[in-house]
């Protein structure tokens, strides 16, 4: 990261290492050069080599030499760094009519389950806006529907301004390589077209929603030993998603989520995950009941802190001499492809116990079961062309299908496709 940058405005040098910026009387700097770069100019901020007419390799990848400023904890303390900005990206057409089918779905579903909602919600000072706020008896839910990149500085940013509001931050998304999961509480559905968003067919959550798990480990236990290998003999739990549980849970539709969540029946949680040390927290949503279990087993009734730097935490001035040099390259990467896929299947918080738990923390938790009112088993039945009647869920994840016609399968076509690629 580079400890300097080039203030086109001023025409001024600043070095980060500082306390005065190197600009002693310019009271008011640092909070014009630290704003989001979407409440500013792109270019107020350059890199010193490209301004200086050396080769800004950032530049030279075909990007731009703009800058912005921000916290980074290394070595114990907490300095300000300087960072090319990545390309801005805009929605393509696609993405924006999905972005708005799912605005559209998420608030027509909480308005017909009797929930209070608000689409492009602002905030008292209307600088933050959330795409639909769903307030239920539990909790207020802010969705965001996001089917175009996003950097991850501003997952965080806007949902840690959501939870100073009271609003439980809630992404979903339909890329297993956004750089929201885990980030925040999110949810991933399935990349369909827009009209299948809009319509009533059940959008099935495929990762951000797991079950928990507890078992003795025997050498008869269905799961090998995740410590071992071979039988312990202890007791284990961890969250899996529900095609992985046993007996297989069934999995959660988008409709159930967007009110179980604002009626408190699911809950976000941080999970640490050990097996993974890249990524040492999960997020991750889930049932109400098995969060209460989770922290009857671990003794936890908090979450875990957040690994960045927080915003009142002091900054250090090492008083460095400013480099001009461009660091392009050793800030990380900021393009959006190609994206290593993100979402995991073996973040499940593992925790070893010796005791054997309560009873009644094992007991199994929802059975697989189709709820429909009368009037969306009617839209469905229409959807695929058969008698409501024969309308049942789909074995595996439960989403309505033409069950129980003549040769008719057991599972979704989406599930078929999954279990013969596994």
């Amino acid at each position: 990261m580079a400890n300097g940058v080039w203030h086109t405005k001023y025409g001024i040098e600043i070095n980060l290492t500082r306390a005065d910026l190197g600009n002693p009387g310019r009271e008011g700097l640092l909070e014009e050069i630290t704003q989001p770069s979407g409440q500013r100019a792109r270019d107020l901020l350059q890199c010193l080599k490209d301004y200086r007419g050396g080769q800004c390799q950032c530049a030279l990848d075909g990007k731009s030499p703009w800058m912005f400023v921000r916290r980074q904890r290394q070595n114990g303390t907490v300095t300000w760094v300087a960072a090319h900005l990545p390309l801005t990206h805009v929605a393509t057409p696609q993405e924006s009519d999905k972005h708005k089918a799912m605005k559209e779905r998420i608030a027509r579903t909480a308005a017909r389950h009797g929930l209070d909602v608000q689409t492009e919600a602002r905030s008292e000072d209307g600088r933050v806006i959330t795409d639909v706020l769903v307030t239920g008896a539990g909790a207020r839910i802010g969705w965001e529907a996001q089917y175009s990149p996003i950097s991850a500085s501003t997952v965080r940013r806007r949902s840690a301004k959501a939870r100073a509001r009271n609003i439980a931050p809630l992404w979903v998304t339909a890329d297993t390589a956004s750089a929201l999961i885990d980030r925040a509480p999110w949810a991933r559905v399935d990349d369909v077209p827009w009209q299948r968003i809009i319509s009533p067919l059940a959008l099935i959550i495929r990762g951000g929603v797991r079950h928990l798990q507890i078992w003795k480990c025997t050498p008869a236990s269905e799961r090998p030993c995740p410590e071992t290998g071979s039988a312990c003999r202890k007791w284990h739990s961890g969250w899996f998603l529900p095609a992985l549980c046993l007996p297989q849970e069934r999995a959660t539709a988008l409709d159930e989520l967007i009110v179980t969540s604002a009626d408190g029946e699911h809950l976000p949680l941080r999970s640490r995950n050990r097996e993974d040390p890249d990524r040492t927290i999960s997020y991750l949503w889930a049932l109400a009941r098995d969060v209460q279990r989770w922290r009857e087993i671990t003794g936890e009734t908090g979450t875990p802190p957040e690994s960045g730097p927080a915003d009142d935490e002091p900054v250090t001035y090492t008083e460095q001499e400013l480099d001009s040099s461009c660091r392009y390259g050793e800030e990380g990467p900021h393009t959006s492809s190609p994206r290593p896929r993100r979402e995991t299947v073996s973040a499940i918080g593992l925790h070893t116990f010796d005791h054997a738990p309560d009873h009644t923390l094992l007991q199994p938790s929802r059975p697989i079961a189709l709820r429909l009112t009368p009037r969306e088993r009617l839209a469905v039945a229409a959807e695929l062309r058969c008698p409501p009647w024969e309308i049942g869920p789909c074995m595996l994840c439960a989403t309505p299908i033409h069950r129980y016609g003549p040769r008719s399968p057991k599972a979704c076509p989406t599930c078929r496709l999954t279990s013969q690629n596994q």
